[in-house]
């Protein structure tokens, strides 16, 4: 039980001292930088989604 305590108190310490944490605008920052790619890599997604249901409707159409 003893070490599960110390290994308790010991992660705490290093949440508390050693970890070196971003700072608000920095998240921010962070957070509109993966909004942004991931609204693009949607697009490009369905666009390619679009571009193949788009084909294989004129393919299976036209024989």
């Amino acid at each position: 039980m003893q070490k599960i305590g110390n290994y308790f108190a010991e992660s705490w310490d290093e949440i508390k001292n050693k970890v070196t944490w971003s700072s608000y605008s920095e998240l921010q920052g962070s957070a509109i930088l993966v909004l942004v790619a991931s609204t693009i890599f949607a697009l490009v997604i369905g666009a390619v989604d679009w571009v193949f249901k788009t084909g294989l409707h004129w393919f299976y159409s036209a024989f």
